[in-house]
């Protein structure tokens, strides 16, 4: 049993990470901005650089999963700023603490994305030994990884996700691609041949689970499930599933560009991404196919 913190313990992911680490019998508390403390919660204040120590010096292991979300909004430049605060700044000031106050922290776990491989369409299929590609959704991702690796110079195990685009029951992705051809608007987006490098939220959930209880665990580690699917490709299989046709023609890459800007590189680029190395140490997928995966999900 191990003491565990979880910063963006209310998202996605970071509530069902919360939930999978109670029920093996972790004590698990979450860091919030709500002032109002309800039980297993601390206060943070990133803006004005406060945590509450007693949230750093009961911890075991630190989860970092804060960060505003990627697609939620255009890049403009103060969205950017947002974007790359909210992951490096956050880190920076854990670290800070943890440095100030010496904890027997054993480790510190942290997201990051596959877009640290840049927003690119080629035959390579990237592991972790690949460099980073060289645009925005790049640069967040290396200084977001380089803010989390600094505690090993603490000597402090750190574990790092590069995380695909993650399906869930409860929004998020899925819920996006699947709306529109629930309402028979489907279709692949640009030339539909870029890949979706993808994972099921429960995977997803279980690598960081598996981060605490497995010491063999460091690095990192592309969280991808390990089979490669098209744009497509995708939208045909939630269409099979959903009982719906695609009738429309792909929607051209200019309409996207024109409707979000930049941002539409992270959903009209995508190359293939290995997961051979988080298989690798025993770790095994729940949902490797995109089709056990939509089976569990789509209802």
């Amino acid at each position: 049993m191990a003491s565990i913190l979880v910063t963006g313990g209310t998202g996605l992911i970071g509530k069902k990470v919360c939930e999978l680490l109670r029920n093996k019998g972790h004590i698990v508390a979450v860091l919030s901005r709500n002032q109002n403390i309800k039980p297993n919660t601390y206060y943070w204040n990133p803006d004005t650089r406060y945590i509450d120590a007693k949230a750093i010096i009961e911890a075991d292991y630190i989860i970092h999963l804060a960060g505003a979300g990627i697609a939620d909004e255009r890049w403009t430049a103060e969205r950017k700023r947002v974007l790359i605060n909210s992951r490096v700044e956050t880190a920076n000031l854990i670290f800070e603490k943890v440095k100030e106050l010496n904890p027997n922290l054993k480790g510190f776990i942290a997201a990051s994305g596959i877009g640290y491989y840049g927003a690119t369409t080629s035959e390579k299929i990237y592991n972790e030994n690949h460099a980073p590609g060289e645009d925005f959704i790049s640069d967040i991702c290396k200084v977001w990884e380089k803010a989390s690796t600094q505690f090993n110079a603490l000597n402090i195990k750190t574990v790092i996700f590069r995380t695909g685009v993650v399906f869930s029951s409860n929004g998020g992705a899925l819920e996006k691609l699947s709306k529109p051809i629930k309402f028979g608007v489907g279709a692949a987006l640009g030339n539909g041949k870029q890949y979706i490098p993808w994972i099921h939220e429960d995977d997803l959930s279980n690598m960081y689970v598996e981060a605490i209880e497995n010491n063999e665990l460091n690095g990192i580690y592309n969280a991808v499930a390990p089979e490669h699917i098209t744009n497509k490709s995708l939208t045909k299989n939630i269409a099979k599933k959903l009982k719906k046709p695609l009738w429309l023609p792909n929607i051209p890459a200019f309409f996207l560009k024109l409707i979000l800007g930049e941002m539409a590189l992270i959903i009209l680029e995508g190359s293939r991404i290995s997961s051979e190395k988080i298989a690798s140490t025993g770790f095994k997928f729940k949902f490797p196919t995109i089709e056990t995966a939509l089976k569990d999900l789509i209802n």
